[in-house]
């Protein structure tokens, strides 16, 4: 598989609809195409300090932001008929279905992937653990903004695109 959509949000808080930001890095032939980062006005509008201490976001870069389906509009055409990949993909994936569930958007359903079940399968014990920053470090990409989205977005399909070479990787 060499098209596919590396995806991550960041949250405001604890709820999925939170979401602050989005990264998506589009790879069409094995090859990086496009890249994405946006801020978004996050559901409901407030920020825990523990999220702010992870990402760095506060409700004053985030407030004159475009709502969720303002952002998905622009987003979701380049992603037709691509799968999606993310880091921890459950997360990813639950933020996308709960912000469409809470703007009554109808969900294209698309088929998530994860490196992170990935690397556990290819790298096993070798790693201390499983994290983005540390499977990312393993497969040579330097993560220098580690929860900015778009930084992750880049080193989850640096990932994936590392691991594809990997012949008995079954999990994608």
């Amino acid at each position: 598989m060499k098209d596919f959509a590396a995806i991550d949000f960041e949250t405001a808080n604890q709820q999925r609809t939170s979401v602050c930001s989005i990264g998506v890095v589009i790879v069409r032939n094995g090859v990086i195409q496009e890249k994405f980062y946006r801020l978004i006005r996050p559901r409901p509008n407030f920020y825990t300090r523990w999220n702010t201490a992870v990402h760095g976001l506060t409700q004053k870069e985030t407030n004159g932001a475009y709502e969720f389906p303002d952002v998905w509009s622009e987003i979701a055409p380049r992603l037709t008929g691509l799968p999606l990949v993310a880091h921890n993909s459950p997360f990813d994936e639950g933020c996308l279905r709960a912000v469409h569930a809470l703007f009554d958007l109808p969900y294209p359903d698309y088929t998530f992937y994860c490196t992170y079940r990935a690397a556990r399968q290819v790298f096993g014990k070798s790693l201390p653990n499983h994290q983005l920053h540390t499977v990312a470090q393993r497969c040579g990409f330097p993560m220098n903004h580690h929860h900015h989205a778009l930084a992750d977005a880049e080193a989850c399909a640096y990932i994936a695109l590392s691991l594809w070479n990997n012949e008995s990787l079954q999990l994608f």
